[in-house]
Protein backbone atom coordinates (compact mmCIF):
# COMPACT_ATOMS: atom_id res chain seq x y z
CA UNK A 1 0.00 0.00 0.00
CA UNK A 2 1.68 3.19 -1.31
CA UNK A 3 1.42 6.01 1.82
CA UNK A 4 2.35 9.48 1.36
CA UNK A 5 3.60 12.12 3.48
CA UNK A 6 0.01 13.00 5.55
CA UNK A 7 -1.00 9.48 5.92
CA UNK A 8 2.00 8.39 7.71
CA UNK A 9 2.40 11.15 10.00
CA UNK A 10 -1.65 10.22 10.82
CA UNK A 11 -0.92 6.78 11.44
CA UNK A 12 2.21 8.14 13.76
CA UNK A 13 -0.29 10.55 16.07
CA UNK A 14 -3.35 7.54 16.04
CA UNK A 15 -0.64 4.76 17.08
CA UNK A 16 0.58 7.60 19.68
CA UNK A 17 -2.77 7.68 21.18
CA UNK A 18 -3.76 4.35 20.80
CA UNK A 19 -0.40 2.61 22.12
CA UNK A 20 0.55 5.20 25.07
CA UNK A 21 -3.06 6.97 25.68
CA UNK A 22 -1.56 10.42 25.34
CA UNK A 23 -1.93 12.76 22.28
CA UNK A 24 -5.71 12.95 22.53
CA UNK A 25 -8.99 12.10 24.16
CA UNK A 26 -10.06 8.64 25.33
CA UNK A 27 -14.08 7.53 25.89
CA UNK A 28 -15.08 4.46 26.83
CA UNK A 29 -18.74 3.93 26.14
CA UNK A 30 -21.36 3.61 28.63
CA UNK A 31 -21.53 -0.54 27.31
CA UNK A 32 -17.59 -0.67 28.24
CA UNK A 33 -18.39 0.86 32.11
CA UNK A 34 -20.90 -1.01 32.72
CA UNK A 35 -18.06 -3.94 32.64
CA UNK A 36 -15.93 -4.47 36.32
CA UNK A 37 -12.95 -2.41 36.39
CA UNK A 38 -11.02 -5.75 35.84
CA UNK A 39 -12.50 -6.40 32.46
CA UNK A 40 -11.87 -2.37 31.70
CA UNK A 41 -8.37 -2.73 32.08
CA UNK A 42 -7.82 -5.98 30.14
CA UNK A 43 -9.71 -4.31 27.25
CA UNK A 44 -7.61 -1.26 27.65
CA UNK A 45 -4.45 -3.02 27.55
CA UNK A 46 -5.97 -5.07 24.26
CA UNK A 47 -6.51 -1.87 22.78
CA UNK A 48 -3.08 -0.38 23.78
CA UNK A 49 -1.98 -3.57 21.70
CA UNK A 50 -3.59 -4.31 19.13
CA UNK A 51 -1.60 -4.47 15.95
CA UNK A 52 -3.71 -6.48 13.56
CA UNK A 53 -3.54 -4.15 10.82
CA UNK A 54 -4.43 -5.07 7.01
CA UNK A 55 -5.96 -3.66 3.81
CA UNK A 56 -9.23 -5.07 4.41
CA UNK A 57 -9.52 -3.35 8.07
CA UNK A 58 -7.01 -0.49 7.60
CA UNK A 59 -7.72 0.79 4.07
CA UNK A 60 -6.51 4.43 4.38
CA UNK A 61 -3.43 2.97 6.55
CA UNK A 62 -4.19 5.45 9.19
CA UNK A 63 -4.81 3.14 12.30
CA UNK A 64 -7.88 4.67 13.25
CA UNK A 65 -10.12 1.52 14.20
CA UNK A 66 -9.63 -2.10 15.30
CA UNK A 67 -12.24 -4.78 16.44
CA UNK A 68 -11.52 -7.84 18.74
CA UNK A 69 -13.31 -10.07 20.41
CA UNK A 70 -13.66 -10.40 24.16
CA UNK A 71 -15.27 -12.61 26.86
CA UNK A 72 -17.64 -13.90 24.25
CA UNK A 73 -18.58 -9.68 22.83
CA UNK A 74 -16.66 -7.95 20.03
CA UNK A 75 -15.57 -4.85 21.02
CA UNK A 76 -14.13 -2.26 18.63
CA UNK A 77 -12.20 1.33 18.69
CA UNK A 78 -12.10 4.16 16.93
CA UNK A 79 -10.18 7.39 16.40
CA UNK A 80 -11.98 10.47 15.15
CA UNK A 81 -10.46 13.91 14.31
CA UNK A 82 -11.76 17.31 15.59
CA UNK A 83 -11.01 21.01 15.67
CA UNK A 84 -9.61 22.11 18.90
CA UNK A 85 -13.09 23.12 19.97
CA UNK A 86 -14.34 19.50 19.29
CA UNK A 87 -17.32 21.11 17.09
CA UNK A 88 -16.18 20.35 13.90
CA UNK A 89 -13.88 17.69 11.71
CA UNK A 90 -10.20 18.64 12.02
CA UNK A 91 -9.12 20.75 9.28
CA UNK A 92 -5.99 18.56 9.27
CA UNK A 93 -5.56 15.32 11.07
CA UNK A 94 -2.16 15.35 9.90
CA UNK A 95 -1.65 18.43 12.12
CA UNK A 96 -1.64 17.77 15.68
CA UNK A 97 -1.87 21.87 16.36
CA UNK A 98 -5.55 22.09 14.77
CA UNK A 99 -6.32 18.43 15.65
CA UNK A 100 -7.87 16.99 18.67
CA UNK A 101 -8.32 12.93 18.54
CA UNK A 102 -10.63 10.87 20.33
CA UNK A 103 -10.41 7.16 20.55
CA UNK A 104 -13.67 5.60 21.11
CA UNK A 105 -13.39 2.04 22.72
CA UNK A 106 -16.97 0.58 22.89
CA UNK A 107 -19.10 -2.31 22.21
CA UNK A 108 -19.83 -3.50 18.96
CA UNK A 109 -23.61 -3.33 19.77
CA UNK A 110 -23.27 0.67 20.33
CA UNK A 111 -21.94 1.45 16.83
Amino acid sequence: METDTNTVRIRELNDGLRRDLTGGTVLLTHGINALPETEQAIILDRVCAFDDFSEDNDPWGEHDFGSFEHNGRTIDWKIDYYDLALRFHSPDAADPAVTRRVLTIMLAEEY
